[in-house]
């Protein structure tokens, strides 16, 4: 819902301005659900996941009221740091939950189900947000939508989710870990943040990804009402792009079990880097139409193939913590991602700020290329 209104919305209603002001909203929700998802991967060793996820949704419902009454940016900001801490808890459960329940030869289609469903949800409602903003104005109507999704998610996670730690327990005690003993989170920290080279390398095209994506976020529909372009059409492009990547995942997560994790990562970081480019090279709707089809395609290689491959990686009683360290760095993404494109964009203009992300961006899949392991599992 945010994605169609809320950069608009900073300038129509709170007289914001400066392009790195207007996107401090996604790096406050950013460092939020990256410091959230380290807590919340520690944490799934002493508290039940189902808990946790509860938890997560109960940090949801204050969001959009806190929206629709905000009275100055700094509610805004504020409102998203609940996001934050609502998505660094429930999603990472609903990660870690999908991990336990289907084992590890199906893992990477298990993940594109599970991103599947976030992320077609994501294109809906950026579609239809943008239709009512448009008919009804920026506030409050979208958000009256909000009330709902956050209630029904919290119902749902009370009433039919159950807890996966038998799961779990099983596959440790296959595995031909068993003996062994959970790493520390501080070693699970430097493991997968520079201790290892196969682990920086997923970590590193995590954190890009996220960056780009918190230019799409924040930077594109500044960019596209720039061109002139009415807000349906805005809703439309910031719809197409999260929508082919949602509905691509469960192809894309099944392939990386079946073709290796590696190739869909560098083709995907490259792929995204090209379709960001074209996006701030043209001026034309249908170009932009096909570019961020691409950049949606691009992430769709690389999004729950990247989760996939950490769970490759680390023994199933290190896969929270590993995972949190992971979504950590990944989530940090949306921080540098939004500062970094907005304060280009005020100095440089868009198209500069556009074309050094996508530089960034082929640049993390040459990385990738020279670290990630090309193999299905460590």
């Amino acid at each position: 819902m945010e994605r169609s209104i809320l950069p608009g919305l900073a300038e129509a209603e709170f007289g914001v301005t400066s392009k790195t002001a207007i996107v401090s909203f996604i790096a406050t929700f950013g460092l939020a659900k990256a410091v959230t998802n380290l807590v919340a991967g520690s944490l799934a060793r002493k508290v039940t996941r189902r808990r946790i996820l509860i938890t997560g949704w109960l940090f949801a419902i204050p969001v959009p009221f806190m929206l629709i009454w905000a009275p100055s940016w700094g509610w805004v900001i504020a409102a998203n740091v609940l996001l934050g801490i609502n998505q660094g808890l429930a999603w990472s459960m609903t990660v870690n939950m999908k991990m336990d329940l289907v084992g590890t030869r199906w893992r990477g289609l298990a993940l594109g189900f599970n991103e599947a469903a976030g992320y077609t949800s994501l294109a809906a409602m950026a579609f239809i947000t943008g239709i009512v903003a448009e008919n009804y104005g920026l506030r409050p109507e979208p958000f009256y939508l909000g009330i709902g999704i956050a209630a029904i998610a919290l119902a749902i996670s009370v009433l039919l989710v159950r807890d996966t730690a038998p799961h779990l327990a099983l596959e440790h005690t296959i595995s031909a870990t068993a003996s062994l003993e959970p790493s520390s989170f501080r070693r699970s920290f430097a493991d997968v943040t520079w201790r290892k080279s196969y682990l920086f390398g997923i970590t590193q095209a995590g954190l890009v990804k996220n960056l780009n994506d918190g230019v799409a976020w924040g930077v594109f529909p500044l960019y596209f009402a720039s061109q002139g372009l009415e807000l349906n059409r805005i809703a439309t492009l910031v719809a197409v792009y999260p929508l082919v990547w949602g509905c691509l995942q469960s192809a894309t997560g099944w392939a990386s079990d079946l073709l290796g994790r590696k190739q869909l990562i560098v083709a995907g970081m490259v792929l995204q880097g090209v379709a960001i480019s074209l996006t701030g090279a043209f001026d034309s709707f249908p170009v932009w139409i096909v570019s961020m089809s691409l950049l949606g395609f691009g992430t769709a290689l690389v999004y729950p193939t990247l989760l996939a491959a950490i769970g490759d990686a680390v023994p199933a009683i290190d896969r929270s913590t590993a995972l949190g360290v992971y979504r950590f760095w990944r989530d940090s993404g949306f921080i540098v991602g939004a500062l970094m494109a907005g304060a280009f964009a005020d100095l440089f203009g868009f198209g500069v700020a556009i074309q050094i992300v996508a530089g960034v961006t082929v640049a993390s899949g040459v990385v990738a290329t020279m670290t990630v392991r090309g193999s299905r599992a460590a």
